[in-house]
């Protein structure tokens, strides 16, 4: 593997299953993350044949806020939470799309943790959604013990300083994709994290169920990249190897 997109919503691009064909010839690999427990079913059949995509169990904490996910999904989610290796997207949301409901959110995620630390299974690996939220995420991670069998993600972190050296501690790796770059919080995080919890992503597509590129794909984790080994003074190729190893080795790819 070149490159591992380790937070995508191929299953939300009109085209995913060409393009993890596609990039399978061309070294590169993808966590997708789903939203609801019916979309990871129904990624995982499609994307069955591709052996370098690796499909999360996912409920996004916008659908729960909007209404589109209830009770049923919950429900949902924590079944699939008992058998499947990757969990994601899954998390709290406590900015303006899901503030109003963030106990909602908080109740059906540790529901969902609770489920799959009593359920532990080799190689687990989930990744978090947490805006404004990531202190409860941590806390529900902690509580469950989701972290002493599972390694977890924080994609496109957004928190504080505090909330950073508690995740560290707490085991977590975060994937960095090129919007989390673009502020100056963000680029001091990716410039003063450990080497050994940098992972790459990309959160694509930029508009669900329209059609996209590998190549905006790929551009976008080259940048990535490229920028990160700036903020750390440090060669973009070693820095790459680093993190395509701990990818492959996440993912099993």
């Amino acid at each position: 593997m070149r490159f591992i997109d380790m937070h995508c919503h191929l299953d939300l691009m009109a085209n995913g299953f060409e393009i993890a064909q596609e990039a399978e010839g061309r070294g590169i690999g993808f966590f997708c993350t789903t939203v609801t427990p019916t979309g990871a079913l129904e990624a995982r059949k499609r994307f069955a044949p591709c052996t370098n995509a690796r499909v999360g169990a996912g409920l996004h904490p916008w659908w729960l806020a909007d209404g589109t996910c209830g009770e049923a999904d919950v429900a949902h989610a924590c079944e699939l939470a008992a058998t499947n290796p990757y969990l994601g997207e899954v998390g709290l949301d406590g900015g303006k799309r899901g503030a109003g409901a963030l106990d909602e959110q908080a109740r059906a995620l540790e529901r969902i943790l609770i489920t799959a630390a009593r359920h532990p299974l080799d190689g687990r690996v989930a990744s978090f959604h947490a805006i404004k939220s990531a202190g409860i995420v941590i806390d529900l991670v902690e509580k469950t013990g989701l972290n002493d069998s599972c390694a977890c993600i924080l994609h496109w972190f957004s928190g504080t300083t505090d909330e950073l050296w508690r995740a560290v501690h707490a085991g977590f790796y975060f994937s960095i994709n090129e919007h989390m770059l673009a502020t100056k919080r963000g680029r001091e995080y990716a410039r003063i994290l450990p080497e050994d919890r940098l992972l790459l992503e990309t959160d694509a597509p930029p508009e669900l169920g329209a059609p996209y590129s590998l190549e905006n794909i790929e551009h976008s984790l080259e940048e990535a990249l490229e920028s990160i080994s700036i903020l750390r003074g440090c060669s973009a190729e070693e820095l790459g190897s680093s993190i395509e190893q701990r990818s492959a080795m996440l993912l099993n790819l």
